[in-house]
């Protein structure tokens, strides 16, 4: 089966007064029909730029772009602007991290729904009203063609969310790109939000691409799991095997972050030493190796995106260490974790 999204060699690049910024370098993954696919890791990470750039939205005189991004047939950084506009909304949805930024607030809930159905469909006003009312109704919100006349003013953050969920369902795309959709919202609503597009997603037959920093949101709704280190992939992986047989360092130190309730509580959480490098600056090699522990001689080398599990081709990493090394290393008082400097008889450097 063909894959529905496939980016090879993505790069994005921004000429700046202080010199040129690397957001986005050598960036390859794919998105079946029906998967869910998240991209994990922290700020500035490039994950945020590699979904725009598929969406078209980081198009500006300065930027520069390198890679393919084969969608349906199109090359999505080659497609015309006017091919783009009948793409998105239409067969990859967008929903933001900030729906109070992406709604008009001078322009009534329900009008900006019928506005998109009706920029790509061919339907009268009524039955776009009606279209309307039913998916609002589907994502939650009460009372739909009453409150489908309020501004975005007068809903709540979790019930915005509800609207861009609604708003990127209209057209019935085939892939939602949905960029930490929930940051802004408490728990308890973020797990409302995340299990009503998992079900709608599953119930349209519609592919997810999500971007998070919650690996408890990875557990629950990824498929498969790509993690990004300032600009590059350095794993990807099933989600199961993610958890059970991390192979980065970077994801041990995101792993090892995370709060365990199973576990006695620490005084201090885990955290990787030292500070995201700049895109301006990168250090040579790998990316990471400044923050690692375990760095070796030849990190100084770009290691390549492959495979080092045997029998697990769908596994990849971007690091030199042996998975027999990593195996032992990634273990710091008990659990998986990333080792500080200052820990002994860790490092094989």
């Amino acid at each position: 089966m063909p894959h529905l999204l496939e980016v090879q060699g993505l790069s994005v690049a921004y000429r700046t007064e202080d010199g040129v910024v690397q957001a986005v370098d050598d960036v390859s993954f794919f998105v079946d029909p029906g998967e869910v696919l998240c991209l994990v890791g922290e700020s500035g990470s490039g994950k945020s730029v590699t979904c725009m750039t598929l969406m078209g939205l980081t198009r500006t005189p300065n930027a520069r772009f390198g890679g393919t991004a084969y969608f349906g047939g199109t090359d999505l950084l080659q497609a015309t602007e006017r091919s783009l506009q009948s793409i998105r909304g239409n067969e990859i949805a967008l929903i933001p991290q900030d729906p109070m930024s992406a709604l008009n607030p001078v322009q009534r809930i329900g009008n900006q729904i019928i506005e998109q159905i009706r920029a790509h469909e061919r339907v009268s006003k009524s039955a776009a009203r009606d279209r309307m009312v039913e998916l609002l109704t589907r994502v939650g919100i009460p009372r739909a063609r009453e409150r489908s006349r309020s501004f975005v003013h007068e809903f709540s953050g979790g019930m915005r969310q509800r609207v861009m969920i609604a708003m990127a369902l209209s057209c019935s795309p085939q892939l939602i790109v949905a960029d930490e959709p929930t940051t802004a919202l408490d728990v308890t609503v973020q797990a409302q939000i995340l299990s009503e597009l998992a079900g709608l997603c599953r119930e349209a037959g519609v592919s997810l691409l999500l971007v998070t920093h919650d690996f408890g949101v990875v557990a629950e709704m990824a498929d498969r799991v790509v993690v990004m280190y300032s600009g590059r992939v350095v794993e990807e992986a099933p989600v199961t095997e993610l958890f059970e047989d991390p192979q980065h360092p970077y994801t041990w130190g995101l792993l090892g972050s995370v709060p365990r309730a199973d576990r006695p509580r620490a005084e201090r959480l885990p955290m990787i030493a030292g500070s995201a490098p700049s895109p301006l600056r990168p250090p040579t090699g790998c990316h990471f190796r400044p923050r690692c522990p375990h760095e070796l001689p030849r990190c100084s080398e770009v290691p390549p995106l492959a495979s080092r599990v045997e029998g697990r081709s769908e596994h990849r990493d971007r690091c030199w260490l042996q998975p027999d090394d990593k195996r032992r290393l990634r273990i710091v008082n008990g659990a998986v974790g990333l080792a500080t400097p200052d820990d002994a008889g860790l490092s094989l450097s």
